[in-house]
């Protein structure tokens, strides 16, 4: 067994793992004090489980490079400058073997090896949530390439000069297709005298993926918009990847997609396919591990 920590904006999740089995679970709040704070609960975290771990993998946001030195983590508080992420652990707790890894790498590696994409050797995962992620697995192998940027489908262009991503570059996929970039476009539309259930719904607070789900089940037509746009959206990044990589499974996930089920992903295969010189190319499904894909793939990482 090893432990899996999944590091994500708003909380930690901590695990003991067996395969795809999940133990011990531990979480809390993402400190927004900074790395050293997130390191100190990482290791607060993993002692309540071991407290001389053997091997630990991490998935976070941003870029990682082979040091563990993670850059563009824009939702973690403290996280502007490169954070040496895996030092910081590995001091924090004491465990000399550990492996850090983005994220969406992470969770597409897990479903690679025990979710819905198990003996696919080609898999690209798309996770829309707050923003849009995405990994590609090539012959068995997780494509990180010497950046780390591998797979980073939600910041490939959809619409030159259209919404803002939160990256700053107008028109990527995940202005259009994560929940932040969609919740910043209904409010737009709200301020600007369309009514939509969305706002009603959420009020002040954070417009969440089951909002969507709800606005919809409502018939409200701005969220019907915005989804129909974020089907869009995936379905172009998805057909690009596809004719670069001839990639021909795709594993969809994260908050917003596995609200709205497998429908959602159907709509969006259909899409994609229309848009490939060959019909029928991509076969797009719902991620099978669902909140346990974090740690369960980066507890993978040192497996």
């Amino acid at each position: 067994m090893a432990i899996g920590v999944d590091l994500g904006g708003t909380k930690i999740l901590v695990a003991r793992v067996e395969g795809k089995k999940v133990h011990d679970t531990q979480k809390a709040d993402t400190p927004t004090t900074g790395p050293a704070d997130v390191a100190s609960t990482i290791a607060e975290l993993v002692a309540r489980i071991d407290k001389s771990p053997h091997a630990i993998g991490v998935g976070t946001p941003g870029q990682v490079d082979d040091d563990g030195v993670v850059v563009g983590a824009p939702n973690l508080a403290g996280w502007q400058d490169p954070v040496p992420l895996q030092q910081l652990i590995r001091d924090a707790t004491g465990c000399k073997r550990i492996t850090i890894d983005n994220d969406v790498n992470v969770a597409t590696w897990a479903e690679h090896r025990h979710g819905a994409a198990d003996g696919h050797d080609d898999v690209l995962g798309v996770f829309m949530g707050t923003g849009v992620g995405g990994g590609v697995i090539l012959n068995g192998k997780v494509r990180r390439g010497p950046r780390g940027l591998g797979g980073e489908i939600g910041h490939t262009m959809y619409q030159p000069g259209g919404r803002r991503c939160g990256c700053g570059i107008e028109g990527h996929v995940e202005a259009y297709a994560g929940r932040v970039g969609m919740e910043r476009e209904a409010r737009r539309r709200h301020l600007a005298g369309e009514s939509t259930a969305l706002v009603e719904i959420s009020g002040e607070q954070r417009m969440k993926s089951s909002v969507f789900e709800k606005a919809l089940a409502q018939h409200d037509a701005v969220a019907e918009e915005l989804i129909e746009e974020a089907v869009a959206a995936a379905a172009v990044a998805i057909s690009n990847a596809v004719m670069f990589v001839d990639i021909t499974f795709v594993v969809l996930g994260g908050g917003v997609a596995e609200r709205l089920g497998a429908d959602f992903a159907k709509r969006i295969e259909g899409a994609a396919n229309k848009l490939l010189v060959t019909h029928d190319a991509v076969e797009v499904v719902p991620a099978a591990l669902g909140d346990n894909a974090g740690v369960v793939g980066a507890a993978a990482l040192v497996d």
